[in-house]
Protein backbone atom coordinates (compact mmCIF):
# COMPACT_ATOMS: atom_id res chain seq x y z
CA UNK A 1 0.00 0.00 0.00
CA UNK A 2 1.35 3.43 -0.83
CA UNK A 3 0.30 6.61 0.98
CA UNK A 4 0.54 10.15 -0.93
CA UNK A 5 0.22 13.20 0.65
CA UNK A 6 1.00 16.75 -0.61
CA UNK A 7 -0.19 20.44 0.43
CA UNK A 8 -1.78 22.96 -1.73
CA UNK A 9 -1.47 26.19 0.04
CA UNK A 10 -1.68 27.78 3.55
CA UNK A 11 -5.51 28.55 3.84
CA UNK A 12 -7.13 25.93 5.83
CA UNK A 13 -10.83 26.97 4.33
CA UNK A 14 -9.39 26.38 0.42
CA UNK A 15 -7.19 23.89 1.35
CA UNK A 16 -9.02 20.93 3.05
CA UNK A 17 -10.42 18.64 0.46
CA UNK A 18 -11.68 15.32 -0.01
CA UNK A 19 -8.67 13.34 -0.53
CA UNK A 20 -7.67 11.53 -4.22
CA UNK A 21 -6.91 8.31 -4.45
CA UNK A 22 -7.06 5.62 -7.39
CA UNK A 23 -10.68 3.80 -8.13
CA UNK A 24 -9.51 0.34 -6.26
CA UNK A 25 -8.89 2.59 -3.50
CA UNK A 26 -12.00 4.53 -3.36
CA UNK A 27 -13.76 1.15 -3.74
CA UNK A 28 -12.07 -0.34 -0.40
CA UNK A 29 -13.85 2.77 1.28
CA UNK A 30 -16.18 2.03 4.83
CA UNK A 31 -17.06 6.01 5.56
CA UNK A 32 -15.32 8.89 6.05
CA UNK A 33 -15.71 11.44 8.97
CA UNK A 34 -15.18 15.45 8.26
CA UNK A 35 -14.13 16.59 11.66
CA UNK A 36 -13.67 20.63 10.68
CA UNK A 37 -12.06 22.51 7.86
CA UNK A 38 -8.42 20.93 9.16
CA UNK A 39 -8.74 17.38 9.40
CA UNK A 40 -10.89 14.87 7.63
CA UNK A 41 -10.66 10.82 8.44
CA UNK A 42 -11.25 8.33 5.80
CA UNK A 43 -11.89 4.18 6.93
CA UNK A 44 -10.78 1.59 4.57
CA UNK A 45 -11.29 -2.21 4.55
CA UNK A 46 -8.02 -4.19 4.61
CA UNK A 47 -6.60 -7.19 5.09
CA UNK A 48 -6.19 -8.65 7.42
CA UNK A 49 -6.87 -5.38 9.61
CA UNK A 50 -8.73 -2.60 8.49
CA UNK A 51 -7.34 1.12 7.45
CA UNK A 52 -7.98 4.74 9.00
CA UNK A 53 -6.14 7.73 7.34
CA UNK A 54 -6.60 11.22 8.93
CA UNK A 55 -5.25 14.42 7.03
CA UNK A 56 -4.51 16.85 8.74
CA UNK A 57 -3.72 20.75 8.03
CA UNK A 58 -1.81 21.94 11.64
CA UNK A 59 -1.97 25.84 12.38
CA UNK A 60 1.47 27.93 11.61
CA UNK A 61 3.94 28.56 13.86
CA UNK A 62 2.23 32.42 13.88
CA UNK A 63 -0.63 31.44 15.49
CA UNK A 64 -1.67 31.75 18.94
CA UNK A 65 -1.28 28.78 21.38
CA UNK A 66 -4.26 28.06 22.02
CA UNK A 67 -5.24 27.55 18.41
CA UNK A 68 -2.59 25.19 18.29
CA UNK A 69 -4.07 23.41 21.46
CA UNK A 70 -7.61 23.21 20.13
CA UNK A 71 -6.34 21.82 16.40
CA UNK A 72 -4.51 18.86 18.89
CA UNK A 73 -7.85 18.53 21.52
CA UNK A 74 -9.72 18.12 17.97
CA UNK A 75 -7.64 15.60 16.32
CA UNK A 76 -7.63 13.69 19.83
CA UNK A 77 -10.96 13.38 19.83
CA UNK A 78 -10.81 12.07 15.88
CA UNK A 79 -8.35 9.24 17.25
CA UNK A 80 -10.53 8.53 19.86
CA UNK A 81 -13.42 7.49 17.37
CA UNK A 82 -11.11 5.04 15.16
CA UNK A 83 -11.25 1.71 15.46
CA UNK A 84 -8.40 0.67 18.11
CA UNK A 85 -7.72 -2.81 16.09
CA UNK A 86 -7.33 -0.39 12.66
CA UNK A 87 -3.82 0.66 10.93
CA UNK A 88 -3.84 4.00 11.88
CA UNK A 89 -1.80 6.40 9.12
CA UNK A 90 -2.11 10.83 10.33
CA UNK A 91 -0.47 12.75 6.76
CA UNK A 92 -0.03 16.45 6.42
CA UNK A 93 0.94 19.41 6.67
CA UNK A 94 2.20 19.81 10.63
CA UNK A 95 4.40 23.47 10.07
CA UNK A 96 6.82 21.35 12.52
CA UNK A 97 10.49 21.08 12.18
CA UNK A 98 11.10 18.01 14.13
CA UNK A 99 14.88 17.99 13.23
CA UNK A 100 17.46 15.47 13.56
CA UNK A 101 17.42 14.77 17.33
CA UNK A 102 16.17 11.46 17.73
CA UNK A 103 13.84 10.26 20.14
CA UNK A 104 13.41 6.61 20.76
CA UNK A 105 10.16 5.14 19.17
CA UNK A 106 8.74 8.33 17.71
CA UNK A 107 11.34 9.67 15.61
CA UNK A 108 15.08 7.96 13.33
CA UNK A 109 17.88 10.22 13.61
CA UNK A 110 17.60 11.08 9.76
CA UNK A 111 15.09 14.09 9.82
CA UNK A 112 16.08 18.16 8.36
CA UNK A 113 17.19 20.81 10.38
CA UNK A 114 16.51 21.91 14.03
CA UNK A 115 13.79 20.82 16.56
CA UNK A 116 11.11 24.02 16.60
CA UNK A 117 8.36 24.51 19.42
CA UNK A 118 5.54 22.99 16.74
CA UNK A 119 8.47 20.01 16.15
CA UNK A 120 8.11 19.39 20.34
CA UNK A 121 4.66 19.40 20.43
CA UNK A 122 4.22 17.03 17.25
CA UNK A 123 6.56 14.63 19.09
CA UNK A 124 4.82 15.03 22.37
CA UNK A 125 1.22 14.27 20.36
CA UNK A 126 3.00 10.80 18.92
CA UNK A 127 4.15 9.71 22.50
CA UNK A 128 1.11 10.29 24.01
CA UNK A 129 -0.71 8.12 21.23
CA UNK A 130 2.10 5.80 20.08
CA UNK A 131 2.67 6.87 16.65
CA UNK A 132 5.95 7.11 14.94
CA UNK A 133 7.04 9.63 12.05
CA UNK A 134 7.90 7.79 8.72
CA UNK A 135 9.93 9.96 6.81
CA UNK A 136 12.82 10.65 9.06
CA UNK A 137 13.82 6.88 10.16
CA UNK A 138 15.46 6.27 6.71
CA UNK A 139 18.89 7.80 5.72
CA UNK A 140 18.43 9.45 2.15
CA UNK A 141 19.72 12.64 0.33
CA UNK A 142 18.40 16.06 1.37
CA UNK A 143 16.42 16.26 -1.42
CA UNK A 144 14.11 13.26 -0.17
CA UNK A 145 13.64 14.51 3.16
CA UNK A 146 12.63 18.29 2.22
CA UNK A 147 8.94 18.51 2.06
CA UNK A 148 8.57 22.63 1.21
CA UNK A 149 10.28 25.54 -0.78
CA UNK A 150 10.13 29.01 -0.09
CA UNK A 151 9.26 31.09 -2.97
CA UNK A 152 12.16 32.87 -3.34
CA UNK A 153 13.81 29.16 -3.95
CA UNK A 154 16.28 30.04 -1.22
CA UNK A 155 14.68 27.85 1.84
CA UNK A 156 13.64 24.75 2.10
CA UNK A 157 12.25 22.65 5.09
CA UNK A 158 10.78 19.60 6.53
CA UNK A 159 7.26 20.36 7.76
CA UNK A 160 5.17 17.68 6.24
CA UNK A 161 4.93 14.02 8.16
CA UNK A 162 2.78 10.68 7.91
CA UNK A 163 2.61 9.31 11.00
CA UNK A 164 1.73 5.27 11.69
CA UNK A 165 0.93 3.28 14.95
CA UNK A 166 4.33 2.27 16.34
CA UNK A 167 3.13 -1.35 16.15
CA UNK A 168 2.93 -1.31 12.42
CA UNK A 169 6.40 0.10 12.30
CA UNK A 170 7.94 -2.86 10.84
CA UNK A 171 5.57 -2.60 7.69
CA UNK A 172 7.11 0.87 6.79
CA UNK A 173 9.26 0.12 3.39
CA UNK A 174 10.33 3.38 2.37
CA UNK A 175 9.42 7.27 3.28
CA UNK A 176 10.40 10.23 0.39
CA UNK A 177 9.71 12.95 -1.23
CA UNK A 178 9.66 13.01 -5.00
CA UNK A 179 10.96 16.86 -5.92
CA UNK A 180 10.18 16.21 -9.77
CA UNK A 181 6.23 15.35 -9.18
CA UNK A 182 4.08 18.24 -10.32
CA UNK A 183 1.44 19.48 -8.20
CA UNK A 184 1.07 22.66 -8.72
CA UNK A 185 2.21 23.39 -4.85
CA UNK A 186 5.18 25.13 -2.79
CA UNK A 187 4.73 21.67 -1.00
CA UNK A 188 6.38 18.35 -2.50
CA UNK A 189 4.81 14.98 -2.85
CA UNK A 190 5.70 13.00 -0.05
CA UNK A 191 5.52 9.32 -0.45
CA UNK A 192 5.60 6.36 2.14
CA UNK A 193 5.40 2.65 1.07
CA UNK A 194 3.57 -0.01 3.26
CA UNK A 195 3.14 -4.13 3.75
CA UNK A 196 -0.62 -3.79 3.98
CA UNK A 197 -3.21 -4.97 1.77
CA UNK A 198 -6.73 -3.34 0.82
CA UNK A 199 -9.99 -5.53 -0.06
CA UNK A 200 -12.46 -4.34 -2.80
CA UNK A 201 -15.50 -3.76 -0.18
CA UNK A 202 -18.98 -5.68 -1.64
CA UNK A 203 -20.88 -2.93 -3.66
CA UNK A 204 -23.53 -3.55 -6.34
CA UNK A 205 -22.38 -2.56 -9.79
CA UNK A 206 -23.55 0.81 -11.03
CA UNK A 207 -26.00 -0.14 -13.93
CA UNK A 208 -25.32 1.85 -17.71
CA UNK A 209 -27.10 4.28 -18.87
CA UNK A 210 -28.28 5.28 -22.28
CA UNK A 211 -27.52 8.54 -23.90
CA UNK A 212 -31.07 9.42 -24.10
CA UNK A 213 -29.96 12.84 -26.25
CA UNK A 214 -28.69 10.80 -28.50
CA UNK A 215 -31.57 8.09 -29.71
CA UNK A 216 -31.27 7.51 -33.44
CA UNK A 217 -34.39 7.08 -35.64
CA UNK A 218 -33.44 3.37 -36.47
CA UNK A 219 -34.54 2.69 -32.87
CA UNK A 220 -38.05 4.10 -33.56
CA UNK A 221 -38.10 2.10 -36.66
CA UNK A 222 -37.10 -1.18 -35.32
CA UNK A 223 -39.15 -1.14 -31.84
CA UNK A 224 -42.57 0.04 -34.35
CA UNK A 225 -42.19 -3.11 -37.02
CA UNK A 226 -41.32 -5.51 -33.53
CA UNK A 227 -44.30 -4.24 -31.79
CA UNK A 228 -46.28 -4.50 -34.95
CA UNK A 229 -45.43 -8.76 -35.46
CA UNK A 230 -46.22 -9.31 -31.56
CA UNK A 231 -49.72 -11.72 -30.86
CA UNK A 232 -51.94 -9.65 -28.61
CA UNK A 233 -54.88 -12.43 -28.59
CA UNK A 234 -55.16 -14.98 -26.14
CA UNK A 235 -51.94 -13.81 -24.29
CA UNK A 236 -50.74 -14.59 -20.66
CA UNK A 237 -50.33 -10.73 -19.55
CA UNK A 238 -46.66 -11.42 -18.09
CA UNK A 239 -45.84 -13.75 -21.06
CA UNK A 240 -46.37 -10.45 -23.25
CA UNK A 241 -45.11 -8.33 -20.86
CA UNK A 242 -41.41 -9.87 -20.74
CA UNK A 243 -41.59 -9.67 -24.56
CA UNK A 244 -42.66 -6.14 -24.58
CA UNK A 245 -39.28 -5.64 -22.53
CA UNK A 246 -36.79 -7.64 -24.47
CA UNK A 247 -38.05 -5.91 -27.56
CA UNK A 248 -37.38 -2.72 -25.94
CA UNK A 249 -34.17 -3.64 -24.46
CA UNK A 250 -32.57 -5.63 -27.37
CA UNK A 251 -33.35 -3.29 -29.57
CA UNK A 252 -31.75 0.01 -27.05
CA UNK A 253 -28.62 -1.97 -26.82
CA UNK A 254 -27.86 -2.13 -30.40
CA UNK A 255 -28.77 1.04 -31.39
CA UNK A 256 -28.76 3.48 -28.48
CA UNK A 257 -25.23 4.65 -27.24
CA UNK A 258 -24.20 3.91 -24.20
CA UNK A 259 -23.63 7.48 -21.55
CA UNK A 260 -19.72 8.11 -21.71
CA UNK A 261 -18.28 9.02 -18.05
CA UNK A 262 -15.87 11.40 -18.07
CA UNK A 263 -13.16 10.93 -15.60
CA UNK A 264 -11.30 14.02 -15.64
CA UNK A 265 -12.70 17.62 -14.81
CA UNK A 266 -15.36 18.63 -17.27
CA UNK A 267 -14.73 22.54 -17.11
CA UNK A 268 -11.05 22.13 -18.41
CA UNK A 269 -10.59 23.72 -21.38
CA UNK A 270 -7.93 22.98 -23.85
CA UNK A 271 -5.92 26.01 -22.57
CA UNK A 272 -5.89 24.86 -19.67
CA UNK A 273 -4.46 21.33 -20.71
CA UNK A 274 -1.87 22.65 -22.72
CA UNK A 275 -0.67 25.28 -19.81
CA UNK A 276 -0.97 21.93 -17.41
CA UNK A 277 1.85 20.22 -19.65
CA UNK A 278 4.04 22.91 -20.22
CA UNK A 279 4.13 23.48 -16.43
CA UNK A 280 4.88 19.94 -15.91
CA UNK A 281 7.22 19.88 -18.47
CA UNK A 282 9.11 23.07 -16.99
CA UNK A 283 9.14 21.53 -13.16
CA UNK A 284 11.19 18.67 -15.03
CA UNK A 285 13.59 21.13 -16.04
CA UNK A 286 14.26 23.22 -12.73
CA UNK A 287 12.55 26.12 -14.33
CA UNK A 288 11.33 27.81 -11.15
CA UNK A 289 10.26 31.15 -11.94
CA UNK A 290 8.62 29.98 -15.28
CA UNK A 291 6.99 27.12 -13.45
CA UNK A 292 5.65 29.36 -10.65
CA UNK A 293 4.26 31.98 -13.67
CA UNK A 294 2.67 29.04 -15.47
CA UNK A 295 1.18 27.45 -12.51
CA UNK A 296 -1.20 30.72 -11.62
CA UNK A 297 -1.96 30.92 -14.65
CA UNK A 298 -3.18 27.42 -15.09
CA UNK A 299 -5.29 28.01 -11.81
CA UNK A 300 -6.55 31.48 -13.01
CA UNK A 301 -8.10 29.96 -16.11
CA UNK A 302 -9.12 26.69 -14.67
CA UNK A 303 -11.60 28.87 -11.73
CA UNK A 304 -12.14 30.93 -15.14
CA UNK A 305 -13.14 27.38 -17.06
CA UNK A 306 -14.94 26.04 -13.81
CA UNK A 307 -17.26 29.48 -13.88
CA UNK A 308 -17.74 29.44 -17.28
CA UNK A 309 -19.16 25.48 -17.30
CA UNK A 310 -21.92 25.94 -14.34
CA UNK A 311 -22.87 29.01 -15.48
CA UNK A 312 -23.79 27.20 -18.96
CA UNK A 313 -25.02 24.18 -17.33
CA UNK A 314 -27.57 26.37 -15.45
CA UNK A 315 -29.19 28.12 -18.22
CA UNK A 316 -29.22 24.88 -19.89
CA UNK A 317 -31.32 24.00 -16.94
CA UNK A 318 -33.41 26.73 -17.41
CA UNK A 319 -34.21 26.38 -20.94
CA UNK A 320 -34.86 22.96 -20.52
CA UNK A 321 -37.21 23.84 -17.66
CA UNK A 322 -39.21 25.96 -19.63
CA UNK A 323 -39.63 23.36 -23.02
CA UNK A 324 -41.08 20.68 -20.29
CA UNK A 325 -38.14 19.03 -20.43
CA UNK A 326 -37.94 17.83 -16.67
CA UNK A 327 -35.85 14.82 -17.27
CA UNK A 328 -32.84 16.28 -19.10
CA UNK A 329 -33.05 18.95 -15.88
CA UNK A 330 -33.30 16.61 -13.40
CA UNK A 331 -29.87 15.06 -14.89
CA UNK A 332 -27.91 17.88 -15.76
CA UNK A 333 -29.13 19.60 -11.94
CA UNK A 334 -26.94 16.20 -10.47
CA UNK A 335 -23.55 17.47 -11.85
CA UNK A 336 -22.79 20.15 -8.81
CA UNK A 337 -23.66 18.02 -6.43
CA UNK A 338 -20.70 15.95 -7.71
CA UNK A 339 -18.02 18.77 -7.50
CA UNK A 340 -19.39 21.04 -3.97
CA UNK A 341 -19.21 19.79 -0.51
CA UNK A 342 -21.11 22.48 1.75
CA UNK A 343 -18.26 23.44 4.63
Amino acid sequence: MTIISTTAGRNPSEEMEWPSWSTRVQNAVLGCNLKNDRMISVHFQGKPLNITVIQVYAPTSNAEEAEVEWFYEDLQDLLELTPKKDVLFIIGDWDAKVGSQETPGVTGKFGLGIRNEAGQRLIEFCQENALVLTNILFQQHKRRLYTWTSRDSQHQNQIDYILCSQRWRSSIQSAKTRPGADCGSDHELLIAKFRLKLNKVGKTTRPFRYDLNQIPYDYTVEVRIRFKGLDLIDRVPNELWNEVRDTVQETGIKTIPIEKRCKKAKWLSREALQIAVKRREVKSKGEKERYKHLNAAFQRIARRDKKAFFSDQCKEIEENNRMGKTRISSRKSEIPKEHFMQR
